[in-house]
């Protein structure tokens, strides 16, 4: 009878049993699945920031920058042309001279979606052009912690609008 009382035989001798009772441990691992389940949608929280104007120090301009501008229509200009989005890369390939070690400067319209601003820098990318600078407002002053920074009145680069 499995588990129960043996009576002693004289040619019977004590022997153990090396049983692991699982049941415990499987509920235990049940219950902290059902813990991180609960808890891992509240570790990705969203939330809303706004982004302040830098107030780095400007870097020196090459002598003939080449603007991609991303105006707020979602046309995309190289330099002052306007191009098609799938004669973009093409274009940007012409003015360059097949350079890939070119600078770029990337400027969009503050009404871009920041989504197509990822999906421009991501063609450059798959192109080869990796030295792409964002362009911004200088700010006036270094903005307090916490207090939105003033931008500068935009003035047009030397030589292009």
């Amino acid at each position: 009878m499995a588990g129960g009382i043996r009576e002693r035989g004289d040619d019977d001798e004590d022997t153990e049993v090396y049983e692991i009772n699982v049941t415990p441990f499987i509920d235990v691992i049940l219950v902290l699945l059902i813990v991180f389940m609960v808890a891992a949608p509240l570790s990705t929280v969203d939330i809303a920031v706004q982004l302040p104007a830098a107030t780095a120090k400007p870097q020196p301009r090459p002598e003939k920058p080449i603007y991609i501008t991303i105006k707020s229509n979602l046309e995309i200009a190289v330099g002052e042309d306007t191009v098609a989005k799938p004669l973009f890369l093409t274009n940007l390939t012409r003015v360059t001279e097949g350079n890939r070690d070119a600078r770029l400067f990337l400027r969009a319209d503050k009404t871009v979606p920041y989504g197509e601003l990822i999906g421009v820098l991501d063609q450059l990318r798959a192109a080869g052009y990796l030295k792409v600078g964002l362009v911004a407002l200088e700010a006036v002053r270094p903005p307090e912690f916490g207090a939105p920074a003033a931008p500068a009145p935009a003035a047009p680069p030397a030589g292009n609008p």
